[in-house]
């Protein structure tokens, strides 16, 4: 069928119903118009513009005008031609609409799907090449969270979603939002595509955090990734880590440390248990502790994390020595009080009891 021809398919009858209403000055039937909201339908179906369609129904109205005795009213002809293409546009528009609808359900049942693995993954795989996603390759995962929820056309996520189809374009990413956070899937061999996406989400809000999974093989490996990112951002939610860009790669310790709570819940006791006879409690030098681990072992970087003198840092560390027996500058001793200033964290001493 031709182009034109396939217009035809959608303009049969049109002439007529423009014919009729000269003829008798009425106004269209209801079944006139109906019939004109669904072969805008089918037009939008088959995949035809409404511009191309509009233009084909102003052509056959000319004819019909050419037809019409000099007594015609051009009048009655234009009204006519201007509730044909407004019933028209308006089924065209909802088959748009629907079509729209229907891809978003379906993006976001495969969303669903591939996040959380509830779906056989050889059809998953299928399903993914739908969306840009070759599942055979290893992907990595980042997840964004800030105070404020993202959402699907929300101003945050459209500005990074932007940011990202102009600097990569369509390249096997995938972009959408899970329960408030804003999630970015990438092959695992483009990592600046999720370092482009951390950038740009944590520029896009306040106080933003990105955590980033660790690249894992086939559909369960997008799974395993972006369970990594969420134990990151619960991690950095329950001890405090500083962002703005949290990889889970270097957040392994934490799990394995946590694995045994009541060798973790001694090991903080015996080791850091002293310090709460300490004046003020054992809170002013565990903090001291972090902010000296964390300047990784630098006396002045953490003095001016703490906002403290360095004289100051230096008589709590020295202080931490006598009330423990470990002394923060020693490499062998150190080991023991950073392992357990970090069971500390996760055990939420000494706020919460051991």
């Amino acid at each position: 069928m031709t182009e034109q021809r396939a217009y035809e398919a959608h303009l049969d009858g049109y002439a007529s119903i423009l014919a009729g209403v000269c003829a008798t000055g009425r106004r269209l039937s209801r079944p006139e118009l109906e019939g004109l909201r669904e072969r805008g339908e089918r037009a939008a179906e088959a995949g035809i513009g409404l511009r191309e369609l509009v233009r084909a129904h102003l052509a056959a109205a000319r004819e019909v005008r050419g037809r019409l005795g000099p007594g015609a009213d051009p009048d009655l002809l234009l009204a006519a031609v201007e509730q044909a293409v407004d019933a028209f546009a308006e089924g065209h528009e909802r088959a748009q609409t629907m079509a729209v609808r229907q891809e978003e359900a379906a993006r976001r049942e495969f969303v669903d799907d591939l996040l959380y693995g509830r779906s056989d993954l050889g059809r998953l795989a299928q399903r993914a090449e739908r969306f840009g996603l070759l599942l055979a390759h290893a992907h990595a995962v980042a997840v964004a969270q800030g105070p404020e929820p993202f959402g699907d056309g929300y101003p945050a996520s459209r500005s990074v979603e932007s940011s990202l189809l102009t600097r990569f374009g369509t390249r096997r990413i995938l972009l959408t939002t899970k329960d408030g956070r804003l999630i970015c899937v990438a092959p695992a061999d483009e990592p600046e595509v999720l370092t482009h996406f951390a950038k740009q989400a944590y520029a896009a809000a306040d106080g933003i955090l990105v955590a980033v999974g660790r690249p894992h093989p086939g559909a369960g490996g997008v799974v395993h990734s972006y369970e990594e990112a969420l134990g990151a951002l619960d991690l950095a939610g329950r001890i405090g880590l500083d962002g703005p860009v949290l990889h889970a790669a270097d957040l392994l310790v934490y799990p394995v440390l946590g694995r045994d709570r009541q060798a973790m819940s001694d090991l903080v006791g015996t080791v850091l248990g002293p310090l709460a006879t300490a004046r003020g409690g054992a809170r002013p030098l565990l903090d001291t502790l972090h902010a000296y681990f964390d300047a990784g072992c630098v006396t002045t970087e953490a003095a001016r994390r703490l906002a403290l003198s360095v004289r100051a840092v230096t008589y709590r560390l020295d202080r931490i020595h006598r009330l423990t027996g470990a002394d923060p500058g020693d490499p062998t001793q150190r080991y023991t009080l950073q392992t357990a200033a970090i069971g500390a964290r996760l055990l939420g001493w000494p706020e919460e009891e051991l």
